[in-house]
C-alpha cells in the first residue's frame, strides 16, 4: 500500500493574537500539561508600537507558579532575530497548516519572593540578602571586607553632604539668578555650537572653513541633477509665477543672477534647489509624507533632511518627524554655510532670517558662532519689512572670535 502524501497549505497573515506558543521551562521538562493552568497577557497600551507587541504567560500548577515573557532580560533573544513557525497536520486531509509562533522561557516564580519594578531595587535586594549571609554565616575576612565597604559607603555619602553644602554656600554669595543666568549662557554657546556645520579652522581657503562635501556629499550632489537642470531652465514667467507663490527672497534674488557658464550655472542651480528645500522644511512643524513629493525631491536627499534637521516623536499612536527649535537652529547654520558658496563666501543675514521665519538676533549669534564677519549695508530700496540697511556676514581667513556679552534687562518700577 503506497504512504499518504502530505501537502503544504498556506496560511493567510495571521495577527498577533494568533501566534502559536511554544515554551521550554528553565528548570526541567513537563510531563504533562493538564495539571497547568495557562493564562496569556498583553499589553494594554496597543496603540503604543513599542509595547503594543509585549505578551506574558503564565502557568499555575498546584505546586508553583511559571512566567514567562517576550519582553524584558528574562525573555529570549531569538524572537527578535528569528522567526518561527509551527506546523500542524491534519491526518484526514493530510495538509500541514503553517503558524507563525513566539518562544517562552518559563521560569518558576517563588512564592514569597517579589518582583521589583527597577533592575536597582533588585540590585538592592539581593545586596542587602548576600551581606545578611556574611554577617550570620561569613567567614573573619569576608566580615571586615563588609565592614570596609559600609564604611566607605558612609564616607560617600559625608562628601554628598558637603558637596551640596558648598553648593548652598555658592548660591548664597552669588545669588540664584545670577548663576541660573551663566548656565543658561553656557547652554546656549554649548547648544549653537552643536548644531553647526563641520569647520576646519585651519583651512588655506575660505571654501575649505566650511567643506562643501560635508554639506552635500558627491553622491547626494549627483542626485540633484534632473532638479537643477529644471531650476536652471527656468523662464522669466516662471521666476514671476515662483515670486507671487512666496519663494524666499534669497533665492529668487540668486536665480535672477545666475552664472552664463554651463558649468557654474548647474552647480549653482543645484544648490538653490537644495537650499528652497531646507528653507521650505524651516516653515514646517510635522513633516508630512507628501512633503518634497511636489518638487520631485530624490530619495536620497529626502532621507538626508529627515536624519539630519528633524526628531522622531511620538503622537496619536505614530511616529511622526518634527522640526524643533534646536533643529531650525542648526537648519539656519546649515543654509548659511551652503549661501557663502553660493555667494563667493558673502551671505545677506536679514534676507535670511526673513525667508527662515527666524529671530534677528539669533541669526546674528549662529554667524558669530561661524566666526563670520558683520557689517550692514544700505538696501536698493525700501524692502517689504522696511529695513533700511541689511546685515551682511562675510568669511574671511582668519576667523573671528566674538566674546560673548551678556546684559540683564532693567524691571521697570510699579507705582
Amino acid at each position: 500500500m503506497a504512504a499518504a502524501r502530505c501537502t503544504w497549505k498556506c496560511c493567510d497573515e495571521e495577527k498577533e493574537d494568533d501566534n502559536v506558543v511554544v515554551l521550554q521551562f528553565s528548570n526541567g521538562d513537563v510531563k504533562s500539561t493538564d495539571q497547568l493552568d495557562f493564562k496569556y497577557y498583553k499589553n494594554v497600551l496597543a496603540s503604543n508600537p513599542r509595547k503594543r507587541n509585549r505578551r506574558i504567560l503564565v502557568a499555575d500548577s498546584d505546586r508553583l507558579s511559571y512566567v514567562g515573557n517576550n519582553f524584558g532580560t528574562g525573555s529570549l533573544r531569538c524572537n527578535s532575530m528569528c522567526k518561527y513557525y509551527v506546523g500542524v497536520l491534519d491526518k484526514s486531509t493530510m495538509q500541514m497548516e503553517v503558524h507563525s509562533a513566539q518562544l517562552f522561557n518559563m521560569q518558576p516564580l517563588i512564592p514569597g519572593e517579589s518582583m521589583p519594578a527597577e533592575d536597582t531595587d533588585i540590585k538592592k535586594t539581593y545586596r542587602h540578602k548576600v551581606d545578611s549571609l556574611i554577617e550570620a554565616f561569613g567567614t573573619n575576612k569576608q566580615k571586615r571586607a563588609l565592614s570596609s565597604r559600609r564604611n566607605n559607603q558612609v564616607g560617600e555619602d559625608s562628601l554628598q553632604q558637603a558637596v551640596a553644602q558648598a553648593a548652598s554656600n555658592i548660591i548664597e554669595q552669588k545669588g540664584l539668578e545670577v548663576l541660573q543666568q551663566e548656565v543658561a549662557d553656557s547652554e546656549a554657546v554649548a547648544d549653537t555650537a552643536l548644531y553647526l556645520p563641520v569647520c576646519n579652522p585651519e583651512a588655506d581657503t575660505e571654501e575649505g572653513v566650511y567643506p562643501f562635501d560635508e554639506l552635500l556629499s558627491d553622491v547626494e550632489y549627483a542626485a540633484l541633477e534632473s532638479v537643477g537642470k529644471k531650476m536652471s531652465e527656468l523662464t522669466s514667467e516662471d521666476l514671476l509665477s515662483m515670486r507671487e507663490k512666496g519663494c524666499p527672497q534669497t533665492v529668487m534674488r540668486l536665480l535672477e543672477a545666475l552664472p552664463e557658464d554651463p558649468e557654474a550655472r548647474d552647480r549653482q542651480a543645484r544648490c538653490l534647489w537644495y537650499l528652497f528645500l531646507l528653507m521650505k522644511l524651516a516653515h514646517q512643524k510635522f513633516i508630512s509624507r507628501k512633503f518634497g513629493s511636489e518638487e520631485d525631491c530624490p530619495k536620497i536627499i529626502l532621507n538626508k533632511v529627515m536624519k539630519a534637521f528633524t526628531v522622531e516623536s511620538f503622537s496619536h499612536g505614530r511616529v511622526k518627524n518634527v522640526v524643533a527649535s534646536s533643529m531650525k537652529v542648526k537648519l539656519a547654520s546649515y543654509c548659511l554655510a551652503l549661501l557663502l558658496h553660493i555667494n563667493h563666501q558673502t551671505a545677506n543675514l536679514t534676507r535670511l532670517y526673513q525667508d527662515l521665519g527666524f529671530y534677528d538676533s539669533r541669526m546674528v549669534e549662529v554667524a558669530k558662532s561661524m566666526g563670520l564677519k558683520l557689517s550692514k549695508m544700505p538696501s536698493e530700496g525700501a524692502d517689504k519689512a522696511g529695513y533700511d540697511e541689511h546685515r551682511i556676514a562675510t568669511l574671511k581667513l582668519p576667523l573671528i572670535k566674538y566674546d560673548r556679552f551678556t546684559q540683564t534687562r532693567k524691571r521697570k518700577k510699579v507705582r
